[in-house]
């Protein structure tokens, strides 16, 4: 089993999980040929992908779902309330409940609810039966149930949003940033940290910091808050970027 994300942030997140045969990619807010492009970069063609599961509806996690999947022939799997919030017709379309574990072939997917402002969104741990992904982006704030999902993994992609500091200097306007501050809003690093630090981490091998804002925050402040929980040096947590997202990581 492993993972590789194509691209992490405000203008486009996907990641491709895999095991065996099966590949699933999980959001994806490209459009089609920058899709395409970031599947070759990790060795990937369309007809490679398995499905896709869309985490909720915001465009930089499904804009480009609906495209791939016409021009592809994937299988689109999303909760009931993100089914009724993207617009336009999702072809094949295969709605999961939040609270209940389905598989894909080689990879069973139990997803959860989030704190996160869209119709129902939902994080996910992938597992193949012998090693567990956790992927938490696009959250305002942990939960007990968050962590009881998350503890035991692998590998975990988290979120490092912002810094508070500086998303109360930055530009964005006061609305905005009481939105991506708040409890249905993004992680900042130190939540993400204090979340990280209540989780088991007994199995855990990779730490993947997600979803950084390109205003408000920096690589270094993101992986230097969960190694400090890690007792790590923060060149050992793998960020993904929006640009090149990151390489394959592996599990077994």
């Amino acid at each position: 089993m492993r993972f590789a994300s194509l691209g992490s942030g405000s203008a486009g997140n996907g990641l491709v999980v895999e095991a065996g045969a099966t590949r699933v990619l999980v959001d994806c807010g490209f459009p089609v040929e920058g899709t395409e492009r970031r599947l070759a970069r990790i060795g990937l063609a369309p007809a490679d992908v398995t499905a896709i599961v869309v985490t909720h509806e915001h465009g930089d996690h499904a804009d480009g779902v609906l495209p791939f999947a016409r021009r592809h022939g994937v299988p689109v799997w999303m909760t009931h309330g993100t089914a009724r919030a993207v617009p336009g017709a999702v072809p094949e379309a295969r709605v999961f409940d939040s609270h209940s574990p389905f598989a894909i072939d080689g990879l069973e997917v139990h997803p959860f609810p989030v704190p996160h402002d869209a119709r129902e969104p939902a994080q996910l741990v992938l597992t193949d039966g012998a090693r567990r992904l956790g992927l938490l982006t696009d959250t305002g704030s942990s939960t007990r149930h968050v962590e009881a999902m998350l503890s035991g993994c692998d590998a975990l992609v988290l979120e490092c949003n912002h810094d508070p500091g500086l998303l109360a200097a930055g530009p964005y306007p006061g609305w905005l940033k009481t939105r991506i501050g708040g409890p249905f809003g993004h992680l900042a690093n130190d939540v993400a940290a204090a979340l990280l630090a209540a989780l088991d981490r007994s199995r855990l091998r990779h730490v993947v910091a997600a979803h950084l804002s390109e205003t408000n925050n920096r690589p270094d402040l993101a992986t230097g808050a969960l190694a400090r929980v890690l007792g790590c040096a923060p060149a050992e947590i793998v960020v993904a970027g929006q640009a090149d997202g990151c390489g394959w990581l592996g599990l077994a």
